[in-house]
């Protein structure tokens, strides 16, 4: 199917959703990257608009209800991961019962019309955008990293160093299970010798 690849993708973007959710802590959950300015959003917030945003384009947009409410009743870091794990499984086996011509027929898009290819296309994208946003929130509050697309500093370095890529878990039910418990994820070898970056300060 020529839109294998969306579905596809969307399979492994929810696992990076709250593989990153994994890595922060219960009291980080009020963090905002500048704690004097509310424009940027807390890491509670972060979850809260994942959750929220992903409902309302996926009912509205492409006519997939998954019958649940978007927020957990106890907001808490775990019962994101337990909502959003649950209601992203539901629609991502209702876009995998999807033919082509789902897919290419139009849909409305806020104040336009679009194929619903292209609306999913920008899901993916707005997620991943504010996805970044909490990796770099992880970042400000000294966390190591784990991977998420590839090698980060912390599982040894650029990529053209052949560093390995090392995820927190290797699936969700890992995840939920070690996380239950504490949390015990992969363990990180850190940046080693070599400059984790392409542009290293003079005195790195």
């Amino acid at each position: 199917m020529t839109y294998e690849f969306l579905v596809e993708t969307y399979a492994t973007e929810r696992i990076k959703v709250i593989s990153v959710w994994s890595e922060f802590k219960d009291t980080d959950l009020p963090v905002r990257p500048n704690p004097q300015d509310p424009r940027g959003r807390s890491v509670h917030e972060q979850m809260v608009h994942q959750c929220v945003s992903e409902d309302l384009w996926f009912r509205t947009m492409l006519g997939i209800d998954v019958g649940a409410p978007p927020l957990p009743r106890q907001e808490t870091r775990m019962e994101f991961m337990k909502r959003y794990a649950e209601d992203s499984a539901k629609r991502l086996a209702a876009l995998r019962d999807k033919d082509e011509a789902w897919w290419q027929e139009d849909t409305t898009f806020f104040d336009t019309r679009r194929s619903r290819a292209w609306v999913m296309t920008r899901r993916l994208t707005h997620t991943s955008h504010h996805r970044g946003q909490q990796m770099a929130m992880l970042r400000m509050l000294g966390r190591d990293l784990h991977s998420n697309y590839g090698p980060t500093a912390d599982t040894g370095g650029l990529v053209q160093n052949h560093t390995p890529t090392i995820y927190a878990y290797p699936n969700l039910e890992m995840l939920f299970k070690a996380e239950v418990t504490g949390g015990v994820k992969s363990r990180l070898p850190g940046p080693g010798q070599k400059p984790p970056t392409e542009r290293p300060n003079p005195s790195s």
